[in-house]
């Protein structure tokens, strides 16, 4: 009797270890990622919008792109497409931005950090800006992202919404 409480005992824990485990695997700091010395701007349409956790993803086909200090336009932006990451959905739900916010074909300028891995087509992004020039921060914060004050005071403004 004794034993077999033990064992279930045991069982329950070790699925409960690997239960925990599995999302922990999924996430990242920023730094484990992205390089804080290697600031971005890119501006181009939206291809794709994957709204899922950890993060959220918005793929750009690029028109325009500003890295190091230099310009590149790409000569066919649909073969130069770019996933920027964002918060989690539920983060930038609150803070005004919704799915619908971002439709497929729409304009947007996206200042963040590029990938350490500079073989991808991968960046972070801090601000989001539409058409209209409103701007949206979408970075996350506690991440080990660069702190420079814009995160708290856009995230607490309520100035943007959509």
């Amino acid at each position: 009797m004794k034993g077999s409480r033990w064992m279930c005992g045991a069982a329950a824990a070790g699925v409960l270890g690997l239960i925990s485990a599995g999302p922990a695997g999924a996430h990242h700091a920023f730094g484990a990622e992205f390089d804080a010395d290697s600031p971005m701007q890119i501006e181009g349409d939206v291809v794709r919008l994957e709204w899922v956790n950890p993060h959220s993803w918005i793929h750009l086909a690029v028109r325009r792109m500003v890295i190091g200090g230099q310009t590149v336009t790409p000569a066919d932006p649909t073969a130069e497409v770019w996933m920027v990451e964002g918060g989690t959905p539920n983060v930038l739900v609150r803070r005004g931005l919704r799915r619908e916010c971002l439709p497929i074909g729409s304009r947007l300028v996206v200042d963040g950090y590029r990938a350490k891995d500079q073989t991808l087509k991968r960046a972070n992004g801090r601000d989001v800006t539409f058409p209209d020039g409103r701007k949206f921060f979408m970075g996350s914060s506690g991440t080990g992202a660069p702190q420079d004050g814009r995160d708290n005071a856009a995230a607490n403004s309520g100035e943007v919404r959509c």
